[in-house]
């Protein structure tokens, strides 16, 4: 939408409303609060030492009904897909993302592995993400040409890659991370747990409108 037309948008909006023009010092205090917003009252559960939001990510995800792998480090996530996968009588065979953040998973012997978009037929989905904010247990996932979209939806199993340097305490620091990084994305996905539904006989349905299974691997490259 160009600048004009948001403008007339805008302009007939106000009319309709009855409401003038806005005064200089209205659109210039909104102006200032859109380019530096400042976070509102933040809960208690957002914060704490690094190693406190770490663990209260584990615990708030697990609640949710994902299940989470600790890893030392980037080359055990093949081996930790591959031990995933067997687990659950899966196929050795994933879609992932182009991203390097989930790199390495071509060199285990037993996965086979190809990278872009998700199709209907894949069962499996390997991808990065963002952020995981401790305040909920919650993935952020942009969209992007390495992060396609449709990896976070179609196939029945997700599983997402976050480093634990990833993990922030609130969805305000998660906002500034993402404001800090440069031109927001298109699409913004917050995940908490498997997809569920619970509108029939209130009774909970796993994988209703997404994955049934997510599986979190955690890097823990703040071990030291």
């Amino acid at each position: 939408m160009t600048s004009d037309t948001r403008t007339h948008i805008l302009s007939r909006i106000r009319r309709s409303l009855g409401r003038g023009e806005l005064p200089e010092d209205t659109r210039a205090a909104l102006d200032a609060g859109l380019a530096a917003p400042r976070p509102g009252v933040v809960p208690a559960r957002a914060a704490g030492s690094r190693q406190e939001l770490v663990e209260r990510f584990v615990t708030m995800a697990t609640a949710a009904a994902a299940s989470l792998d600790r890893i030392p480090g980037a080359a055990a996530l093949a081996p930790a897909v591959a031990q995933w996968l067997a687990a659950h009588n899966l196929a050795p065979e994933v879609v992932a993302a182009p991203d390097a953040a989930v790199d390495g998973l071509e060199g285990h012997g037993t996965l086979t592995v190809k990278r872009g978009v998700a199709h209907p037929a894949d069962q499996v989905s390997v991808t990065p993400c963002f952020a995981g904010v401790a305040e909920t247990g919650t993935l952020v996932l942009v969209s992007g040409n390495q992060t396609p979209t449709s990896l976070n939806f179609l196939p029945d199993n997700h599983i997402v890659v976050i480093r634990a340097s990833q993990v922030v305490g609130g969805y305000e620091e998660m906002w500034a991370r993402l404001r800090a990084a440069g031109a927001l994305p298109r699409t913004v996905n917050m995940i908490t747990g498997p997809s569920r539904t619970g509108d029939i006989e209130q009774t909970i349905q796993l994988g209703a409108h997404g994955p049934r299974r997510l599986h979190i691997v955690l890097i823990d490259d703040e071990a030291a």
